[in-house]
């Protein structure tokens, strides 16, 4: 073959190869574009909700630019060029309906700049010049306080960290020092523990209880264990909201457990069941559970019996062949069930509403109420941010652990 002949094939070959990548992203390219809008874009949005806070900078203005001028204590109230500043400020809000938004982003900080707030823009179109400190300190006392002005003072810059800090607990003083919240507001830190805590203990009973049932469905005949896996799988065409409602009916007061337990003698009042930690985890562990057998038994299936087989032919006992030879075998999948529990479990809203307590709540409650309660939602990105980060930890820890690699799910 002549040289141009050989250099002709390649050059065919390589157009070849680059006609077939073309197609294959042509036929990836919509479910990446599904992704990218789906999953991509909020989670961005979450992000960029945690840090960046443009509210008080793009409706005061001229106040945020008077106080870096004057650039004085923050133990100081500052002079008439401020307050004058502020003035013009409260008036293009009130004609932009923005004064409500902004006295609200002031309020999240410091309870009570709200209603302090909107007074003194009421009051300021009717006030066609100044001085304007007097002003001011007739609306309301706390404008000659040198606190509400380093508050706004701390939310001179669109980006900060000041929802991060209330997220883990902590909060930037009016003097610019920050200290840890008060012990009445420490919240957040004990709810992730107690998302944590519940994630753990509801994967762990996935484990203790799906493991044997994984093990009997792989080592049945095939026809009994498509009967039974049709079982294990009938949760999935039930509502969720009908599964855990469903447990309210049978843990609570009156329920069939402790209508069952009363009638065997075995109690003469009924258990506390529901509406606690324990109905949270019990409610958790059965929706979450096929999530485990799934896994599981895919894996068990591919497990030739031979190998437990010969280990006993050479003098292991029924144990050690059990968990020399044949539990190792189940780690991809045992590793796949836990995996799949815990990250569902940390993000679980509706079940433990439901049947939780008050104090059963987990993070996803507080993420929620932020969002449709509060309305703070640079707080609820900042409590989405940082369980996003802790997954991520674990899942690099768990790497770290036992190799992503070795999952398996089927």
């Amino acid at each position: 073959m002549s040289t141009n002949s050989a250099a002709d094939l390649t050059r065919r070959l390589r157009k070849a190869e680059w006609r077939g990548q073309l197609r294959a992203y042509a036929l990836i390219a919509p479910l990446f574009v599904f992704v990218a809008l789906s999953f991509l874009l909020p989670l961005g949005s979450v992000l960029l909700n945690s840090v960046y806070d443009p509210m008080v900078p793009d409706g005061l203005p001229r106040t945020l630019r008077a106080l870096a001028e004057w650039n004085g204590p923050r133990d100081q109230v500052p002079p008439e060029p401020v307050y004058a500043a502020l003035a013009q400020d409260l008036k293009q809000a009130v004609l932009a309906e923005n004064a409500g938004p902004i006295a609200g982003r002031l309020n999240i900080e410091e309870t009570g700049l709200r209603s302090i707030f909107m007074r003194a823009a009421r009051r300021v179109g009717a006030q066609e010049q100044g001085p304007w400190a007097p002003f001011f300190e007739a609306a309301d006392p706390a404008w000659a306080k040198p606190a509400i002005w380093g508050t706004i003072r701390n939310l001179e810059s669109r980006e900060h960290s000041l929802f991060f800090l209330s997220a883990l607990d902590f909060q930037r003083q009016s003097d610019g020092v920050v200290v840890r919240q008060s012990d009445d507001q420490r919240i957040h830190v004990t709810i992730y523990l107690r998302t944590l805590g519940v994630a753990l203990t509801v994967t762990a009973m996935c484990i203790l209880l799906g493991f044997p049932i994984a093990y009997l469905l792989a080592h049945l005949r095939d026809k009994t264990a498509n009967l039974l896996l049709i079982l294990v799988l009938l949760p999935f065409w039930t509502s969720l909201l009908v599964r855990t409602t469903a447990w309210v009916v049978v843990l609570q007061k009156e329920g069939v457990v402790n209508a069952l337990l009363q009638g065997l003698g075995i109690i003469t009042e009924p258990l506390p069941l529901i509406f606690n930690r324990f109905g949270v985890v019990v409610a958790m562990t059965h929706i979450l559970l096929p999530f485990t057998i799934l896994p599981l038994y895919s894996v068990m299936r591919q497990i030739p019996a031979s190998y437990v087989r010969a280990a006993r032919s050479l003098g292991a006992r029924p144990a050690t062949a059990f968990l020399r030879v044949y539990l190792p075998q189940c780690v991809p999948g045992l590793s796949a069930g836990a995996l799949l529990v815990f990250i569902l479990s940390l993000g679980y809203y509706i079940t433990p509403a439901l049947v939780g307590g008050a104090t059963d709540q987990l993070i996803s409650h507080f993420i929620a109420d932020n969002i449709g309660r509060s309305l703070n939602w640079g707080l609820a990105s900042a409590l989405s941010s940082i369980l996003l980060a802790a997954v991520l930890v674990l899942y690099w820890a768990y790497d770290r652990v036992a190799g992503v690699g070795n999952v398996r799910l089927g």
